[in-house]
């Protein structure tokens, strides 16, 4: 069961500013159709940003899906789906901390929602921080702080933060920087 699965058709339902919905019509094994729910994204990127002292910078910022403040690393979407991860990180890295880096290397990459969506986010970790400025959308309002990464770790496992982005990034970054 399940070893054929053959789309039949993808119908655009709703057109948003950040996602696109669709509804597929799925051929399973020859002799039946399913209906599956399909959220096309555009990709995003986003930085784990480390200051000369080994703190990590977070942005403090409302989300409106939660109905609250969450604290994350910074992040947002491609301007385009071509746009190199790379490219967005840096822009977002200064766009929310007032920080810029050259020395971007790549961490990890994720898949937000398998089940339904494509999303896909590239993650870097940002050093040797050059102050600048930030440069916020009209729709952000970010507090900025820098924790340890221990302080970190104790929020994601005292449940304060829960962005799947945030806490893959900073288990990753423990892992492969942490002595």
């Amino acid at each position: 069961m399940g070893e054929h699965i053959k789309r039949l058709n993808r119908e655009l339902k709703f057109k948003g500013k950040i996602i696109d919905f669709y509804q597929d019509t799925i051929e399973v094994d020859g002799d039946h159709t399913v209906i599956w729910d399909f959220i096309k994204h555009k990709g995003a990127a986003a930085v784990v940003p480390v200051t000369e002292d080994g703190k990590i910078l977070m942005v403090r910022q409302y989300r409106n899906a939660l109905d609250r403040y969450t604290l994350e690393i910074p992040a947002g979407a491609l301007d385009a789906e071509d746009e190199p991860g790379l490219a967005c990180a840096s822009r977002e890295l200064e766009e929310e901390t007032g920080y810029r880096s050259e020395n971007l290397e790549w961490l990890i990459t994720l898949r937000t929602t398998v089940a339904f969506c494509n999303e896909r986010i590239e993650v870097y970790v940002a050093k040797n921080l050059i102050p600048s400025r930030q440069h916020l959308d009209e729709d952000e309002f970010i507090d900025l702080k820098a924790y340890s990464l221990e302080e970190l770790k104790e929020k994601i496992f005292t449940g304060e933060i829960e962005d799947a982005k945030t806490v893959a990034s900073l288990m990753a970054y423990a892992v492969k920087y942490q002595e």
